[in-house]
C-alpha cells in the first residue's frame, strides 16, 4: 500500500492502523504500507512510523511525486493499493478493491459517486470536477466512469506498464485513462467517503481547487491528443 502524505500528523497514524487492521479470509490484507512524506513541516513522518508504516521522503512537492516515490520503495508485491492520508477512505472497503483485482481486474477504482458520501465530505467543486472529468472520459474513450477517486487498487505489473509520469494532481486521471487506452480491465467499486481530518490542500482553497482542475483537464487533453496522433 502507498499513502502519499503532506502535513497529515493528525490523521496518518490512524489511517495506517486502520489499514493494518483489515483482514481478508482471516489473513491480514495489507502486507506492507509505505507512507511517502512529501516534505511535511509537522510530525507526519513520525506518526506514520509509530503506527507501523515504512516511511520514505520525497522533497519534490506534488501528489504524483509522492506516489511515484512510494511505488519505488515497495517490496515485491502483486497488487498495489492507494489511499489518502486524511482518513476519508474507509479501510475495511479495501477488501472490495483488492478482491476485484484478484478476480481479474487490472485496475479497481473506488467510486464515491456510486457509494455513499458523508454530508460535507465532498465539496460542490469536487462533485462538479469529478462529474465533468468523468463525462469527458465517457465521451472520448467510451468507458463507463463516474469518479477519479484516489482510493484504488492495481496489479503491480499493470502499473509498471502504464509508465506513470505526472507529478501533480493529474496522477489519478493519468492512471485511469492510460489503463483504458491500452485495453486494461478497469472497474469501479462503490465506496463510502467520510469528512476528512484537517483542511484539504485542494478543495479547501480556491487556488488548490483551480490548480487541480487545470491539471486534471489538461491531462485529459494531453492524453486525448496523443490518441488522435
Amino acid at each position: 500500500m502507498v499513502i502519499p502524505a503532506w502535513n497529515e500528523e493528525k490523521s496518518v497514524g490512524l489511517v495506517v492502523r486502520d489499514f493494518l487492521g483489515v483482514n481478508r479470509d482471516g489473513t491480514r490484507l495489507i502486507d506492507e504500507i509505505v507512507v511517502c512524506d512529501n516534505a511535511s513541516t509537522d510530525r507526519t513522518a513520525a506518526m506514520a512510523a509509530e503506527a507501523g508504516a515504512r516511511v520514505v521522503t520525497e522533497t519534490g512537492r506534488g501528489y504524483g511525486s509522492a506516489c511515484l516515490a512510494g511505488i519505488a520503495a515497495l517490496s515485491t508485491v502483486d497488487i498495489v493499493l492507494f489511499a489518502d492520508a486524511d482518513r476519508s477512505d474507509a479501510a475495511e472497503e479495501a477488501t472490495g478493491l483488492v478482491s476485484a483485482v484478484a478476480d481479474g481486474a487490472d485496475l479497481a477504482i473506488g467510486s464515491r459517486a456510486l457509494g455513499i458520501a458523508e454530508p460535507g465530505a465532498l465539496t460542490p467543486q469536487q462533485r462538479f470536477g469529478n462529474a465533468l472529468a468523468s463525462a469527458l472520459i465517457r465521451g472520448i474513450w467510451r468507458h463507463h466512469t463516474t469518479d477519479l477517486g484516489p482510493f484504488r487498487a492495481i496489479r503491480r505489473d499493470a502499473l509498471d506498464k502504464l509508465g506513470m509520469r505526472d507529478r501533480t494532481y493529474g496522477w489519478t486521471v493519468e492512471m485511469q485513462v492510460k489503463a483504458i487506452q491500452v485495453g486494461m480491465k478497469v472497474v469501479e467499486i462503490p465506496v463510502s467517503y467520510r469528512r476528512r481530518i484537517g483542511v484539504s490542500k485542494i478543495s479547501g482553497t480556491v487556488k488548490g481547487t483551480i490548480g487541480a482542475g487545470v491539471k486534471i483537464l489538461g491531462m485529459i487533453a494531453v492524453l486525448w491528443w496523443k490518441d488522435k496522433r
